[in-house]
C-alpha cells in the first residue's frame, strides 16, 4: 500500500488553509503550521467577488459560507475628490469578515484531518507550501500602512473606494449589520495626523459623509510597511510552492486578494498532493495572478493623476481588468 505524500504548510490564513483542504482532499498528510490563534481580526478588505464560489465549492465550504448570511454587495462606487463613479456589478458579490472566514476555512481543514499546530514551522523538508504572508522588506522613505476597522450602522449593498492625497480607504458590509473599513496610506499622510486613522478619514468630505451615521465598533487594527511584490522570477526549492502574499502581493484596491490567495492555495495544496513540477504550479499560477497585478500596477500610477486620469475609465472595466483569470 502506498505512503500517504506528507504536505507541510506554513501559514493558516486564507492561502494555507484552502492548500491544506486540497492536500487532505486529494489523500495527502497535511500538516499545517501557525504561529497565530485562531480566529481573529486582521487588516483586510473583507470583499469576495461572484468568482469565488466555485472555489468555495470545490474546498467543501460553500454551504457554510452561505450559512453565515455574507452581506451581498451589488454595486461599485468609487470617489476622486469631487468626482464620483457607480456601476452594478457583473454578478452580485460577498462580504464576510476574515474572522468569519478564516474559522470556516480552519474547521473545514480539522474536520478533514489536517494537522494542525500553532508553533513556528522548522525548515520543511519535502513537499511544503509557504503561505506565511509578505515578506518583502520596505526600503526607507514614505512607506505603506494599512489599517481597518469594523463599524454598526446603516447597511449599504456597494463596495465602495475613496482615494485622496496619500492613500485610499475601501468600505463594503460584512455579515450581522457590520461595515468594514479597510484603507492603506502612505507614511507622510498618516504623520499629518499623527496616525490617528479616524482624523485622516475625517478630513476627507466624501469619507466624513459616508461615516457620519456609523459607529465604530473596535480599535483600529494597523499592518505595514507593505510592498507590492510578487515572486514569480525568484528560483524556488524543489517541491516548495509559494501560496497568497507569499507569492505575490496586489494592490488591495482591485478587491481581488481574498479570491486570489484561495486560488493559489488551492493550486499550491493540489499540485503538491498530486506531486506536480513547481515549474508548472508557477506557470499556472501567473496565468492566475498576472492580470490583477499588471492592472493593478498601473492603476496605481493611474490613480496620482487622479481626476485626470482614472475618472475617464468606465467603473465597469476596471472591474474586470482587476479579476483574476477564470478556470
Amino acid at each position: 500500500m502506498a505512503m500517504q505524500r506528507r504536505i507541510s504548510i506554513v501559514g493558516g490564513g486564507p492561502a494555507g488553509s484552502a492548500a491544506a483542504i486540497a492536500a487532505a482532499l486529494r489523500g495527502a498528510d497535511a500538516r499545517l503550521h501557525e504561529q497565530s490563534a485562531f480566529p481573529r481580526h486582521k487588516v483586510c478588505g473583507e470583499f469576495l467577488s461572484a468568482e469565488i464560489e466555485p472555489a468555495l465549492d470545490r474546498l467543501g465550504i460553500r454551504a457554510g459560507f452561505l450559512d453565515h448570511a455574507p452581506a451581498r454587495v451589488r454595486t461599485l462606487r468609487l470617489y476622486f475628490g469631487k468626482t464620483r463613479k457607480s456601476a452594478p456589478l457583473p454578478e452580485a458579490g460577498h462580504g464576510l469578515s476574515r474572522y468569519l472566514l478564516d474559522d470556516l476555512l480552519r474547521r473545514r481543514a480539522l474536520d478533514l484531518g489536517v494537522s494542525w499546530t500553532r508553533e513556528r514551522a522548522a525548515q520543511p523538508t519535502g513537499a511544503a507550501v509557504i503561505a506565511s504572508g509578505r515578506a518583502a522588506p520596505a526600503a526607507p522613505g514614505d512607506r505603506l500602512f494599512g489599517f481597518k476597522a469594523h463599524f454598526t450602522g446603516p447597511p449599504d449593498d456597494a463596495v465602495e473606494l475613496f482615494f485622496f492625497p496619500g492613500g485610499y480607504v475601501g468600505i463594503n458590509c460584512v455579515e450581522q449589520g457590520r461595515t468594514n473599513v479597510c484603507g492603506l496610506a502612505r507614511e507622510s499622510a498618516l504623520r499629518r495626523f499623527a496616525f490617528q486613522y479616524d482624523e485622516l478619514l475625517n478630513a476627507t468630505a466624501a469619507i466624513r459623509e459616508r461615516l457620519a451615521p456609523l459607529r465604530r465598533e473596535m480599535d483600529w487594527l494597523s499592518t505595514g510597511p507593505l510592498v507590492f511584490g510578487n515572486r514569480f522570477g525568484s528560483p524556488a526549492p524543489p517541491e516548495t510552492f509559494l501560496a497568497g502574499d507569499a507569492l505575490s502581493f496586489v494592490d488591495p484596491f482591485t478587491g481581488s486578494g481574498l479570491l486570489v490567495a484561495i486560488r493559489t492555495g488551492e493550486l499550491a495544496g493540489a499540485s503538491a498532493a498530486e506531486d506536480r513540477p513547481v515549474a508548472g504550479y508557477m506557470a499556472a499560477a501567473a496565468g492566475i495572478i498576472g492580470r490583477p497585478f499588471r492592472f493593478s500596477s498601473l492603476l496605481r500610477d493611474a490613480v496620482r493623476w487622479g481626476e485626470l486620469l482614472v475618472p475617464w475609465i468606465p467603473s465597469s472595466l476596471l472591474y474586470r481588468i482587476t479579476r483574476p483569470r477564470a478556470g
